[in-house]
């Protein structure tokens, strides 16, 4: 299908020339094509194991209310949540389901119950493939900058686990205007799209706030005060919580703390998830969904989650990834929380 503008999700294949940033390219046609096939059973696998993650989380809490169990039951919550957000993501990038409607339909229900708006997040998110660190890039005011310091880190972190970060969170996949803070440069996501996109957006934004306020007032009318306060206690907590430094140290993992910016080989990094314990751990709480072949994802944002191991594998057999960011999340970490690099 013809995109429009406003929906394009480029091949980051820059600066023809520069040391590996031709590697898309050393991908063949008959390579590439069984790659960005789609399949409705992954996605549906992958969205009931999410589902199920939730479900776990709620019965923990119920069944060992109050006891210290309940806050295992609300991380897992609020992992599982990342989760959906990053299948709305893959939605985003039409990569969920092959056919456009249920795509669509699926994806902006994933991101209502997450309460984001997955058609403005569509628009905005297409700005930071097709702008890597760019001034156009909304996300360097989230990832750029990096290391800055154990204690800044540390305190963000913080912040976010107590819920304090959450709104900025919310007003980012609202498509709010972000601050590149390199550049000073104030990014309108909703701006440069098409008309039809961003009246989608506008649409679905406002289907986001009629959940998240029918959502409470269903639960008192059903459970009373006590559905109104499991409501509270088993989704707004971990999405406000949990879900927000979760977030943020995923993010700045894929991006955070590089030095050269010529490719996505080295502005982007594909985090480690097996090989030793701090690994799996990460798997399961930043990585869901093969997330961490990053780069990988900004080569070739048409190969699904699903299929991005067997695309990684690919390039390691061509050479392709020598040098590029590919590390262990041990060393990331290292990255990330160093002191930060003198002006």
């Amino acid at each position: 299908m013809t995109q429009s503008r406003g929906e394009e999700f480029k091949d980051d294949v820059r600066k023809p020339g520069v040391r590996n940033a031709d590697t898309r390219r050393q991908l063949t046609p008959q390579e590439m094509q069984p790659l960005t096939q789609l399949s409705t059973g992954r996605s549906l696998l992958a969205i009931f194991q999410t589902l199920g993650l939730i479900a776990t989380g709620m019965a923990l809490c119920w069944f060992t209310w109050p006891s210290l169990w309940c806050v295992l039951g609300v991380v897992l919550i609020g992992v599982a949540q990342h989760g959906l957000f990053i299948l709305a993501h893959d939605a985003a990038h039409y990569r969920l389901f092959a056919h456009r409607g249920v795509n669509d339909g699926v994806g902006r229900l994933i991101g209502m119950c997450s309460g984001i708006s997955m058609c403005t997040y569509r628009v905005t998110h297409r700005l930071h493939h097709n702008h890597l660190y760019a001034k156009e890039d909304p996300d360097t005011a989230i990832h750029g900058g990096y290391p800055r310091g154990r204690a800044y880190l540390w305190r963000k972190l913080l912040e976010d686990v107590l819920g304090l970060n959450a709104w900025k969170t919310f007003a980012y996949f609202f498509g709010a205007p972000a601050i590149n803070e390199a550049t000073g440069n104030q990014i309108r996501p909703l701006d440069d799209t098409a008309p039809h996109l961003r009246a989608a957006a506008r649409q679905d934004r406002w289907l986001v706030i009629a959940f998240h306020v029918l959502a409470p007032l269903l639960s008192l009318a059903v459970g009373g005060l006590q559905g109104l306060a499991w409501y509270a206690a088993l989704w707004v907590l971990p999405l406000l919580t949990v879900l927000q430094p979760i977030l943020r140290l995923r993010a700045i993992c894929e991006h955070g703390a590089v030095t050269d910016l010529s490719s996505a080989l080295t502005a982007a990094r594909s985090n480690r998830t097996h090989g030793n314990l701090l690994n799996w751990v990460g798997r399961f709480f930043l990585f869901p969904h093969h997330v961490n072949y990053h780069l990988e994802h900004h080569l070739c944002p048409a190969v699904p989650h699903y299929r991005l191991p067997a695309l990684h594998r690919l390039l390691q057999e061509k050479g392709a990834l020598d040098g590029a960011e590919v590390r262990d999340l041990s060393s990331t970490l290292q990255l990330i929380f160093a002191p930060r690099r003198p002006l």
